[in-house]
């Protein structure tokens, strides 16, 4: 109960509020605040005040601090070496991915090996599967973004430029290839901030000095592609990500200044270099596959 207490108070000071914490902890904000204050009221401390509607902590909190981060990162560091220890074949890896289509070929390999390791998958922009990593939520990110944290371990696992993907019934879809300028009368779906297929775009657009008709920013590439499926407007992926339906057409960009390449998504995989040497995470490199 105390870890879970100070697992809270560590979250909300470092998230600087409630409910970002309680979405980080997967927990509800009344639970979160509940652990907050029986911690609290069981050690006669104030470790947050308000003041102008900002929650900040207080100084007995500041001194709590790096030895809540210690003893959190213990936790840790037991939790992964259990998940580590016994035969080769057992145990359990977690993967934070932006897209699935280099990653998953890694880990169906990987099963083929492995079995009996469990694995999970979970998925967001670029930059919340990095801060996964360096927050210990998952053992092994795919994002798109590059990193030079020195503490990061980096594979290149392939590349592919950005293409626009219309309906079937789109005025573009019968074209072998599209000019970036043809964008500007379109209903542009745009990925949330975060993500690096945005930041690309929005970088090419700005680049070929076109301004789409409109824009709608959906967070998921799910979401968009059944978007563009009922016909609510075009979308920009790297060209490998979109799975294949009869309603969608998927076209070449061209038209960047001077001839320019297209932008491409690069996908990297990323581990700490600490543990980089542990039996699950090397066993996994080993089916990676690096891009030249």
């Amino acid at each position: 109960m105390l870890v879970s207490q100070l697992k809270a108070f560590f979250t909300v000071a470092r998230r600087g509020s409630v409910t970002l914490a309680a979405k980080h902890l997967g927990l509800s904000q009344p639970t979160v605040t509940t652990q907050i204050r029986a911690l609290e009221e069981a050690y006669g401390v104030e470790l947050f005040r308000r003041e102008g509607g900002r929650l900040l902590i207080s100084d007995a909190g500041v001194l709590l601090m790096p030895r809540v981060d210690q003893l959190l990162q213990q936790e840790i560091d037991l939790e992964f070496a259990l998940r580590n220890a016994g035969e080769l074949h057992r145990g359990s890896l977690r993967i934070g991915a932006t897209a699935p289509f280099y990653v998953l070929s890694v880990v169906q390999r990987y099963r083929q090996r492995f079995p009996q390791v469990e694995i999970s998958l979970a998925a967001g922009n670029s930059r919340q599967m990095i801060d996964a990593l360096q927050e210990y939520r998952v053992d092994i990110a795919t994002p798109s973004h590059l990193e030079d944290a020195p503490r990061l371990h980096r594979i290149l696992l392939g590349a592919d430029p950005l293409a626009l993907v219309v309906h079937k019934d789109h005025p573009l879809a019968g074209l072998q290839q599209v000019r970036l300028s043809a964008l500007a009368g379109c209903h542009l779906l745009m990925r949330e901030r975060g993500s690096m297929t945005r930041q690309l775009t929005e970088q090419m657009l700005a680049n070929a000095q076109v301004q789409p008709l409109s824009g709608m920013e959906i967070a998921s590439r799910e979401a968009l592609r059944e978007a563009v499926i009922r016909q609510m407007g075009v979308c920009i992926f790297a060209a490998n990500e979109v799975c294949e339906h009869q309603d969608l057409r998927v076209l070449p960009l061209v038209g960047l200044p001077d001839g320019a390449p297209i932008p491409l998504v690069r996908e990297y995989l990323y581990c700490l270099k600490d543990r980089r040497a542990s039996r699950l995470i090397e066993t996994f490199l080993q089916e990676c596959v690096p891009a030249n």
